[in-house]
């Protein structure tokens, strides 16, 4: 899986690409908000992570921006900002799915796995566990 990490947080990006990578997946970082458009459309990611206060501009303008020109990639929105109407602009806005921070690493790879795999039209687990 190829995903887009969005995040301005040095500390936070870095665990998380190297969690990510150590999962196996591909992970490209930016961490402005003016760049993130550009980047995304250059990466071409299964996944977008997007946090929503970047340097620049923020999350939600790049998501608008990104729709707007016929982007969708799923967008996973992993912010600070957890009300309950923080959420429901951020999806309204155009992310798949919103998670407040700090979040747990597997529930984070669950719901991304999810993500990728209805935009593929999967529904479901093949097999249960």
């Amino acid at each position: 899986m190829k995903v887009l990490l969005i995040e301005d947080d040095t500390a936070l990006q870095a665990t998380l690409q190297r969690t990510l990578e150590r999962r196996g997946m591909r992970v490209t970082v930016c961490s402005d908000g003016l760049r993130a458009l550009d980047r995304w459309q250059a990466s071409v990611p299964d996944l977008v992570l997007l946090d929503l206060s970047l340097p620049g501009q923020d999350g939600l303008t790049v998501l608008s921006q990104a729709r707007a020109q016929g982007l969708s990639t799923p967008v996973l929105i992993l912010t600070a900002r957890g009300t309950i109407g923080d959420r429901i602009v951020g999806l309204n806005s155009g992310a798949d799915d919103y998670l407040p921070k700090p979040f747990d690493l597997d529930e984070l790879e669950a719901r991304m796995r999810a993500l990728v795999r209805r935009a593929a039209g999967g529904v479901g687990l093949a097999a249960a566990a």
